[in-house]
């Protein structure tokens, strides 16, 4: 399976909270989209790996995306090395994306901008051809590196370099968020509290999509970073 847009998240749900609106957009387009989750969140406060992993099943379905797979690194301690780029390259390979959508360079979270790092590094070394990786079948894969590797933006408020209209997509990306049922608001889980599950971090990420927005002159934007200078061949095409 080839795919247009490679989403990839160093938790499962930071895809949903980062960059659903522009998942849907891009599917609304035509576009097709997968999506990578590193780990599979086992150091998460609440819940457990196999109910994240029901809950990252169904906001799959919510973005309609056309695959997602966990690389089962371990939460909190997988590094940017050779193991973990080898791994992720034969994954870049699979997909051949022309776009990847990644983690914040700089985030609260040290696995953040460590995977950041990792999908960067991945990413350009997937065209290298003396670079062997072999698929789920064992056959040779043929080199291949994206065109471009966006950064979404997560807890730490950075400046976007471009931002995604989602306005008619706002409603999608809640429901996304809300597949994590064992992670956010609930007001009748009996779990522990944690940095993301109390109804002012709902408030905040609402807040920050607007903000996103406003700054674009639309009511709900997500905004991206990136190393790469952007350029455009028809002032028309911006907003």
């Amino acid at each position: 399976m080839t795919v247009d847009v490679l989403a990839i998240g160093a938790h499962p749900d930071d895809i949903e909270m980062t960059c659903s609106g522009t998942i849907l957009s891009l599917i609304a387009q035509g576009k097709t989209v997968a999506a990578v989750d590193l780990t599979r969140g086992e150091l998460g406060t609440r819940g457990t790996p196999e109910i994240r992993a029901q809950e990252a099943a169904e906001g799959a379905r919510i973005m309609k995306l056309s695959a997602r797979e966990n690389m089962g690194f371990r939460d909190g301690f997988f590094r940017n090395d050779e193991e973990h780029q080898r791994a992720l390259i034969a994954k870049i390979r699979k997909y051949r994306p022309q776009i990847v959508l990644a983690n914040t360079p700089d985030d609260r979270h040290p696995d953040h901008g460590r995977a950041a790092e990792l999908v960067v590094e991945a990413c350009f070394y997937a065209g290298l051809r003396q670079i062997k990786t072999v698929d789920e079948q064992g056959n040779d894969q043929e080199a291949h590196r994206p065109i471009y590797v966006y950064h979404y933006i997560q807890d730490r408020s950075l400046q976007p370099d471009f931002v995604v209209d989602i306005t008619p997509y706002w409603d999608g990306k809640i429901a996304a968020i809300k597949a994590y049922k064992s992670q956010f608001f609930n007001p009748d889980s009996d779990e522990p509290a944690s940095y993301i599950s109390g109804k002012s971090f709902m408030d905040f990420l609402e807040s920050r999509t607007r903000e996103h927005g406003h700054m674009i002159g639309v009511d709900f934007g997500e905004g991206f970073v990136t190393r790469r200078m952007l350029g455009v061949s028809d002032l028309f095409s911006l907003i």
